[in-house]
C-alpha cells in the first residue's frame, strides 16, 4: 500500500513550481533532493525569462564549429575531448532532428511552452504575493561588427515568422535606453515580451515557502533506486525506502537513471555545463538583460550585482568545474561599456542544464499514470517552470500529454 500520494523527485525551479501546483489540486505532496531546494541549476542560471528563444540549441553550423570545440577550453562552446565517446550519440541524434520535419516540430514545441511561460508566471507570482520579483521590461540582443547586421536581420525575420515581438534598434536607440553600453555597438534586437528576475534562487525560495504552507513536505533525500508496482511506486532512498501512490520525476540532468528504472526507456539526456560570473559592484550598469550576438553570452541585472552567463561545456556530471570559464566572461564584457565592468569581489559558479538532442523537455505521464515526468528543459528551465507546473497539474488530474514533450518520442 503506498504511503504517500505523490513524490516530488527534484527540488529546482521545475520540482518546486510543481510541487504547489499540485498541493493546490489538493494532493498530499512530499518533494525529494540531496541538495537543499533551488542549489542545482536553479541557483544560477542567467535569470532571463527568454520566451523569444523558440528556436533549437544548434544548427547546422555546429559541424564548422566541432574541431574548435575541441581545441579552444575556454570558447562558448566546449566539447571536453575525453567526454567525445559518450557525447557522441548526443550529438548524432542532435543532428538528426536538424532535418526539415524534426527542426519544425522543435520549433512548434518550443513556441507552445514559450508563448505561455509570461502569462504562466504571472499568474504565479501573483498567487504569492510576488510579483516583484520579475521585471517585464523586455530584452535585447546587441552586435558590434557592422558584417554581423545581415545575420541579425535574418533573424530578425525568422523571429517574426514565428510571431515573435522583436523591433530593430540603432545604436543610438540601444545608448538611449541603456547610456552605460559603449559607442561601438551598432545596434541590436529588442524583445519586449520578455524579462528577468531579479534573484533566481530568491524565486525558488519564495515558491517553496508558499509550497510549505500548503502542505507540502522538503525532505533532503538523495533518490537511489526505484520500481513501479501494482499499487505505486517505490523509491529507495539513502534514508530507506518510501513508496508513493505517484511519482514525478523532475531532478533535471539527473533524470535519466530514476526514469529507466521506473520507465524502462533509456533517455538521451545529458548535461550542458553553464558558468556565470556574479559582479557584486556592478547592479546598476543595465535597465534589462542583454546578450552580444559576436560574443554569445547574456548580462543580467539583479539585486546582488551584474550576472555574466551564457557559455556551454559538454563534460558530463562528474568531471569538476573549470572556474577559469565563467572568469572568460569578464573578459568577453570587456568593450561593451564606456568603463569596463569591476570584477572586484565577483563569484563564479557551474551548473548542469538538461539538455535532449531535439531541444524539448520531456512532460508526459506514463506507467498507468504511476509515473509523471518534467525534465530536459535546457536552457529554457526558468522560462519554462511556471508553464511546465500548470501542465504537469493538468497532467495529474487525467489530461493527455502532448505529442512533442512524451517519452516515447525517444
Amino acid at each position: 500500500m503506498a504511503e504517500r500520494d505523490i513524490v516530488v523527485v527534484g527540488a529546482g525551479i521545475i520540482g518546486v513550481a510543481c510541487a504547489l501546483q499540485l498541493a493546490r489540486q489538493g494532493r498530499q505532496v512530499v518533494v525529494l533532493d540531496l541538495q537543499e531546494p533551488g542549489m542545482g541549476a536553479s541557483y544560477g542560471n542567467a535569470g532571463h525569462l527568454a520566451t523569444e528563444q523558440v528556436f533549437p540549441i544548434a544548427d547546422l553550423s555546429i559541424l564548422k564549429r566541432l574541431p574548435r570545440m575541441l581545441l579552444d577550453p575556454m570558447g562558448p562552446l566546449r566539447l571536453d575531448w575525453r567526454y567525445l565517446p559518450r557525447a557522441l550519440p548526443w550529438f548524432l541524434r542532435l543532428l538528426m532532428n536538424l532535418r526539415p520535419a524534426n527542426y519544425r516540430r522543435t520549433v512548434v514545441g518550443l513556441r507552445a511552452l514559450n508563448e505561455g511561460s509570461l502569462g504562466a508566471w504571472q499568474r504565479l507570482l501573483h498567487s504569492i504575493g510576488r510579483a516583484d520579483l520579475l521585471r517585464e521590461d523586455g530584452s535585447l540582443l546587441v552586435y558590434e561588427r557592422a558584417q554581423s547586421r545581415p545575420a541579425l536581420e535574418a533573424l530578425q525575420q525568422r523571429m517574426q515568422q514565428q510571431q515573435v515581438p522583436v523591433a530593430f534598434w540603432s545604436g543610438d536607440a540601444i545608448r538611449k535606453a541603456a547610456p552605460q553600453l559603449s559607442d561601438n555597438l551598432q545596434g541590436g534586437l529588442f524583445f519586449p515580451g520578455t524579462g528577468h528576475f531579479l534573484d533566481p534562487y530568491h524565486v525558488v525560495r519564495e515558491l517553496v515557502r508558499a509550497a510549505e504552507a500548503s502542505g507540502v513536505q522538503f525532505l533532503k533525500r538523495h533518490v537511489l533506486e526505484g520500481r513501479v508496482g501494482e499499487h505505486g511506486v517505490s523509491l529507495v532512498t539513502d534514508q530507506g525506502p518510501l513508496s508513493a501512490r505517484q511519482v514525478l520525476i523532475a531532478c533535471g540532468a539527473h533524470s535519466a537513471k530514476l526514469t529507466a528504472a521506473l520507465t524502462g526507456k533509456t533517455v538521451p539526456l545529458d548535461t550542458e555545463r553553464g558558468y556565470h560570473l556574479m559582479l557584486p559592484r556592478e547592479s546598476h550598469r543595465l535597465p534589462f538583460a542583454v546578450t552580444s550576438l559576436e560574443r554569445k553570452f547574456i548580462m543580467t541585472p539583479m539585486t546582488d550585482g551584474l550576472r555574466l552567463a551564457g557559455t556551454v561545456e559538454f563534460a558530463g556530471l562528474a568531471r569538476p568545474a573549470n572556474m577559469q570559464r565563467a572568469w572568460q566572461l569578464h573578459r568577453l564584457s570587456q568593450g561593451l561599456f564606456r568603463e569596463n565592468l569591476s570584477a572586484q569581489g565577483a563569484t563564479p559558479w557551474m551548473g548542469f542544464r538538461p539538455s535532449l538532442p531535439d531541444s524539448l523537455p520531456v512532460i508526459d505521464r506514463v506507467c498507468d499514470d504511476k509515473v509523471l515526468l518534467a525534465f530536459g528543459h535546457q536552457h529554457l528551465g526558468l522560462t519554462q517552470a511556471a508553464v511546465t507546473a500548470e501542465w504537469v497539474g493538468e497532467l495529474a488530474n487525467g489530461g493527455q500529454a502532448l505529442m512533442p514533450y512524451r517519452l516515447d518520442r525517444f
